[in-house]
């Protein structure tokens, strides 16, 4: 039986705006929204304690489930975590049933989002990180981020955001 309404995935750097364009369009679009990392949060605790006590590679395989059990849903904006889609499996896992959008931004737009939001997200991969190593990481995997569909967000609200990826996704 085919999927009648195609989920909608969202990847891209940290703080480049996923979540917050995810909501938006999922209102628009009357569809429901779902953050991967929120997922993982919910079953397993914060993100910070699994990588403090189980490590990386707990949290990416934790990654993995919840790619296997969205792909089997229909009608989601997805919001991934900021390397979940440079996982091969969860990259083709969620393809199946979704169109993915990658946002992108500049690493100056990225630290200003970043420095922000000191109060929002955990991201353990920057705790206590300076500039080097954001832009080191920055640059790790804004190469591999270019084979999905890119969305410029710099300089843009989050509304330009989602009336851009609406013009590539049509009326649906």
């Amino acid at each position: 039986m085919a999927n009648k309404k195609p989920n909608i995935v969202l990847t891209g750097f940290m703080a480049s705006g996923k979540s917050s364009v995810g909501r938006l369009l999922a209102s628009k679009r009357s569809l429901a929204f779902i953050d991967t990392d929120d997922l993982i949060v919910e079953t397993h605790g914060s993100i910070e304690q699994i990588f403090a006590t189980q490590g990386e590679d707990a949290f990416r395989e934790m990654e993995r489930t919840v790619a296997k059990d969205l792909e089997a849903q229909e009608g989601l904006v997805i919001a991934t975590g900021g390397r979940m889609m440079l996982d091969q499996f969860c990259a083709d896992t969620l393809s199946l049933n979704g169109q993915i959008f990658c946002l992108s931004a500049s690493i100056q737009e990225i630290q200003r989002r970043y420095n922000a939001d000191q109060g929002g997200a955990v991201r353990p991969l920057l705790a206590g990180a300076d500039e080097t190593k954001l832009r080191r990481l920055y640059e790790e995997r804004v190469v591999a981020y270019s084979r999905f569909q890119q969305v410029e967000t710099d300089g843009r609200s989050i509304d330009e955001v989602v009336e851009q990826i609406e013009l590539v996704l049509g009326n649906g």
